[in-house]
């Protein structure tokens, strides 16, 4: 009986595993040569045996006795989790992406032509270079979708990469994204109505030398607000918006405060020193911020 699975990913073109010597072997030589494609393959099988034992636990966790039990069931069932683990390895954004950029980087060959792929520097394969994302993910670039679960679910793993190296938890990077763009519904547009990627509401002053997004908000004058036009940052990602405001908040004196009592955890301490910083103008920004972080943080654990 023929083993067959309909999927809407493409079959990779190298089938073989790690476990097959002959696989190996080839894998071996072009190493040897430091081919760029012999980290790619390396990467994409070790995530395939990965999936396979992945399986293999699940299956033995949930399968109960049945008619295929013996060893002609046990063959069956293996085959079918080798096909499995084969199809499902190798995936864009996926776990061999970022093996390979780092396998390629210990084997002093160019990055790029292993993997496109951003990856957390906090991930190490032995390399002794830190890596440090330079292409944006489709994840990072598609618009988050509107609504606080479905905001929190597209952008929780860019934030929790962000959070990694930051140390500002994910969560608070979140919650104030969701206040800022009103959890996906009013995102900063460029003039010509393309995204911005600009969660965080940051302006772009004397100092900023990027793309610009001109738009009208609400501004609190004497306590009052006031509808005027500013110059708000542009980005080319979520990822670029999350990093600019993870260095504003660890590199500027203004809001060391804030960077210290993010430490701690406490929401509102959070949102009260990035407003005592002046972080934004309106008077109930700190109590807003901190119903939203604690928005986000319900969101995280539904979604876990």
């Amino acid at each position: 009986m023929a083993l067959s699975l309909s999927s809407s990913h493409p079959l990779h073109t190298g089938q073989g595993l790690a476990a097959d010597v002959q696989s190996l072997q080839q894998l071996k030589r072009d190493a040897t040569q430091n081919d760029p494609t012999a980290a790619k393959e390396a990467a994409r099988q070790f995530e395939s045996l990965f999936m396979r034992e992945m399986i293999k636990s699940m299956r033995q966790a949930t399968m109960k006795s049945g008619l295929l039990d013996g060893a002609h069931g046990d063959l069956g069932t293996d085959m079918l989790d080798q096909q499995l683990s084969v199809q499902m390895s190798g995936l864009p954004g996926g776990l061999s992406e970022t093996i390979a950029r780092q396998l390629a980087q210990a084997m002093g060959v160019e990055p790029a032509a292993a993997s496109t792929t951003a990856i957390p520097s906090t991930l190490s394969l032995g390399s002794a270079h830190k890596a440090s994302p330079t292409t944006s993910s489709p994840t990072t670039t598609t618009p988050a979708p509107a609504g606080r679960d479905a905001f929190v679910q597209h952008l929780s793993g860019t934030a929790e990469r962000v959070a990694q190296e930051s140390g500002i938890p994910a969560a608070f990077m979140l919650g104030q994204a969701g206040h800022e763009t009103g959890w996906g519904k009013s995102a900063i547009r460029k003039a010509d109505g393309s995204d911005s990627f600009n969660l965080f509401g940051i302006k772009a002053t004397k100092g900023w030398t990027g793309k610009v997004a001109e738009v009208t908000t609400t501004e609190y004058i004497d306590g009052q607000p006031r509808k005027v036009t500013a110059k708000f940052r542009a980005y080319d990602s979520y990822e670029d918006s999350f990093r600019d405001y993870a260095r504003l908040i660890k590199e500027s004196p203004r809001y060391e405060k804030a960077e210290s009592v993010a430490k701690t955890g406490s929401a509102a301490a959070y949102a009260a020193a990035l407003q005592k910083a002046g972080y934004a103008t309106d008077p109930e920004y700190a109590r807003k911020l901190s119903g939203a972080i604690n928005s986000a943080l319900r969101a995280q654990r539904a979604l876990a």
